[in-house]
């Protein structure tokens, strides 16, 4: 019974994530082929506020969750990017798009959603700034195919790519490259997301723990340990504060629940180490809880 609900429950995941991933590693080949080194070095590589803050307002805007912006954000790594924009990115993109917004407006009203926004942007920023002050052992970064020696001729004139040429890039990288660095961290992410489904007492946890201040415990160890859909998850959340849950609690696991997918979690933990893993999640717990609780007083 246990391994056909684990099955069903990785089916249900891979059937649901394929398409975003697939999506987050074209979109990867597309920043690795056709955004330059130098606008990276330039926009990204600062560690101060215009990098987090233009990675966090990226992160916002591309319609993809946090398993399609993986690919993303190590893209950016491999390029230069500094450690305090990719964590900003990693926040803002899975916990916001429109559809989400839009779905949180229809159930939770309009102040609610941009709240909700807001919240994202502040978090983004916060831990965009703190990550640019961490110091880790950073893998060793491709080079980056603009800059290919086979490119330049002996004269030193560099030769165009033809179409069909960026576009094997593109394809080389995305489907090749991507699944390479982060493919086994991936699917061990959904395995561990299909087990956790399908082995947690939710009917349980929910009667015990929804009402009151607990309400904020099960929202961050429910957001923690399951993955949420940052637009599927609100139905849910609903449901659990139509049940007795605080809206502030509603409101933590709507932020923690898109965030801290386990693959975000196991690829932080290859590409940065434990160190930035441990402040990430400490900061996004925090963050929430404090944001979370200041909506029920506002």
């Amino acid at each position: 019974m246990f391994l056909t609900n684990f099955l069903n429950s990785f089916k249900h995941y891979f059937i649901e994530m394929t398409p975003a991933l697939l999506f987050g590693f074209f979109l990867s080949g597309l920043v690795h082929e056709f955004i330059p080194t130098s606008w990276i070095k330039k926009h990204l590589s600062e560690r101060g506020v215009k990098g987090v803050l233009y990675a966090t307002l990226i992160g916002t805007a591309v319609p993809v969750c946090c398993w399609g912006c993986l690919p993303i954000a190590v893209s950016f790594r491999k390029k230069g990017a500094s450690l305090g924009p990719i964590l900003a990115m990693l926040v803002a993109t899975p916990a916001t798009s429109i559809n989400a917004l839009i779905v949180t407006a229809r159930f939770f009203g309009f102040k609610f959603a941009i709240y909700l926004c807001f919240s994202v942007i502040v978090m983004g920023i916060t831990i965009g700034l703190i990550g640019n002050r961490l110091k880790f052992s950073s893998a060793k970064k491709d080079t980056d195919p603009c800059c290919n020696e086979d490119e330049n001729s002996p004269n030193g004139i560099v030769r165009k790519k033809s179409f069909y040429q960026r576009l094997k890039s593109v394809l080389k990288f995305a489907y090749i490259d991507m699944p390479r660095d982060i493919g086994k961290e991936t699917l061990l992410g959904l395995a561990l997301a299909a087990l956790v489904s399908s082995a947690m007492p939710i009917g349980l946890l929910i009667r015990n723990y929804l009402v009151g201040v607990k309400g904020y415990l099960f929202a961050l160890i429910f957001g923690l340990l399951m993955y949420m859909c940052a637009t599927m998850g609100v139905p849910l959340v609903d449901a659990f504060v139509k049940q007795g849950m605080n809206i502030g609690a509603g409101f933590v696991l709507l932020l923690v629940g898109p965030i801290t997918s386990y693959g975000t979690i196991l690829v932080l933990r290859k590409e940065f180490g434990m160190k930035v893993l441990i402040v990430y999640l400490t900061l996004i717990c925090s963050l929430a809880l404090i944001l979370g609780y200041v909506y029920t007083l506002i």
